[in-house]
């Protein structure tokens, strides 16, 4: 039996989880500069209690699931910096207690708040290039590349008590089978959460029915779906994971704004009808889509890019509605 269950035990009890929001957004909001290639990670450097307090802010907001600041916190990243492994994975750990000692001090001031998890984040390969390639899938190592790239961030993050892996913003396959392998490794659950080059496809071209078939073969893997997609292609996608699994399924999209990649940049949302269910469009925000995706089989919602503790709030109000 895995080490810690903490998050099926709550799924199977038939719970619907919120799970926080944007770090970076919030980060920027409090006057960091991230622009750098350690996006979020470089704050663990320089101004980690602010990292505590955005965890903080969003179980205020009423989150149940923190997701910690080791997206882009790897050795191979620190090292650009030139700091070493060890140092490194000092920090990777750092980014566990960070969110433990928030949710610690919010459960003391709100005994009642109910059981509060902290997800080790797991960012792709692509995320370490800063190229958004985790946009793509369009990177290629062997199995034990990724493997190698992995196992000593998943190593830290369990070490340091996180009570599950997020498995995040996976655009490959590939990718998706060694994470599968490590979790095995490790003992340890986690969700995957895939990229999307449309409703129906992970980045790299993957049909998400396959993706789910994959997952599926995994006792650890508790939940799959999607994270740092638009808001129009989550419906879609959840659509076509619930046809392909009986897997609890996770979304946690942008805030509606399109990203672009190449100039690292937010512009104004698409508009329109999604082609992939019929009838359905993209919804207005976070909240209104995260009705849909409950009725769809979500059962962890939350944000990714631009979004707040204003918009997990209105998801968590959701949440508590019988």
């Amino acid at each position: 039996m895995p080490r810690n269950t903490k998050l099926s035990r709550l799924l199977d009890t038939g719970a619907n989880l919120t799970v926080d929001g944007a770090l970076a957004t919030e980060l920027e909001a409090h006057g960091c500069n991230l622009d750098d290639p350690l996006w979020s990670a470089k704050v663990l450097l320089e101004q980690p209690q602010l990292i505590k307090s955005v965890h903080h802010e969003y179980f205020r907001a009423g989150a149940a699931v923190a997701i910690t600041a080791s997206y882009q916190a790897t050795p191979l990243g620190f090292a650009r910096r030139g700091i070493g492994e060890e140092e490194a994975l000092k920090l990777v750990a750092a980014s566990v207690r960070l969110a433990d000692e928030a949710r610690r001090e919010y459960l003391a001031e709100n005994p009642d708040a109910g059981p509060l998890l902290v997800a080790g984040s797991v960012g792709p390969y692509g995320a370490y290039l800063a190229d958004g390639s985790e946009y793509r899938g369009d990177y290629s190592l062997s199995r034990n590349g990724f493997l190698d790239f992995h196992r000593p961030r998943i190593a830290a993050l369990v070490e340091a008590g996180a009570d599950l892996l997020a498995c995040e913003t996976l655009p490959s396959l590939p990718e998706a089978e060694a994470l599968l392998a490590l979790m095995n490794e490790f003992d340890v659950e986690a969700w995957l959460s895939f990229t999307l080059r449309d409703g129906g496809h992970i980045s790299d071209g993957t049909p998400l029915a396959q993706v789910a078939k994959l997952c599926g073969t995994q006792p650890l893997a508790v939940a799959i779906g999607v994270n740092c997609v638009p808001l129009e292609l989550v419906s879609p996608a959840l659509d076509a994971l619930g046809k392909a699994t009986h897997m609890p399924l996770i979304a946690y999209p942008n805030s509606g704004e399109r990203y672009d990649a190449v100039t690292k940049t937010w512009g104004p949302a698409a508009s329109g009808a999604s082609t992939a269910v019929p009838g359905s469009r993209q919804p207005a925000s976070l909240a209104e889509g995260a009705a849909v995706w409950r009725e769809l089989g979500a059962r962890l919602v939350g944000g990714c890019c631009r979004t707040t503790p204003e918009s997990i709030a209105a998801v968590a109000r959701l949440s508590e509605i019988p």
